[in-house]
């Protein structure tokens, strides 16, 4: 009978790339996941906020790459031989890609070990409006992205492909 009860504590096993941005880490959705490349030569758009690096072609396909530390409010990516680009690809089918400072690891958490965040107002301009929850692991806790909130300036995307 406990085992009956153990299993329908069980949520749904998501994955996460987790990966480093400045000194913190956070989890991707491996679901929203298309590809990650090492970092190569970004084409620059003009015209467009500071954050959008400018584009690359993945497979043919013109792609805008973002920085999320500018997005953050952080300082300017310091490129590394461990800086990747994550390909994302949207809920609406469109891939942009995100320079990151690392990538560590895969990591299957239960979403019941996800803590949802709520922010008021005041905050959402803050870094935290970027992390939809907090997952707990056997290794401590890692901040889950919120990618809507990430990519989700419209108009400079716009800019950047109307550009390409």
């Amino acid at each position: 009978m406990n085992e009956l009860r153990d299993n329908s504590d069980v949520g749904e096993l998501i994955q996460y790339i987790v990966i480093k941005i400045d000194d913190e880490q956070y989890g991707i959705n491996i679901k929203f996941i298309d590809n990650i490349v090492r970092m190569q030569q970004i084409t620059r758009v003009p015209q467009v906020d500071e954050y959008l690096k400018g584009v690359i072609n993945i497979r043919g396909e013109i792609v805008p790459v973002m920085s999320v530390r500018m997005k953050m409010g952080l300082a300017e990516d310091e490129i590394t031989n461990k800086s990747r680009i994550i390909i994302l690809k949207t809920e609406a089918g469109d891939l942009v890609g995100i320079i990151v400072d690392q990538v560590n690891q895969v990591l299957t958490i239960d979403s019941n070990n996800v803590e949802k965040v709520r922010y008021d107002d005041k905050k959402a301009k803050s870094n935290g409006s970027f992390v939809s929850g907090v997952g707990h692991y056997e290794g401590g806790l890692v901040s889950i992205l919120d990618l809507e909130a990430v990519v989700s300036d419209k108009e400079a995307k716009e800019k950047a492909s109307n550009a390409s």
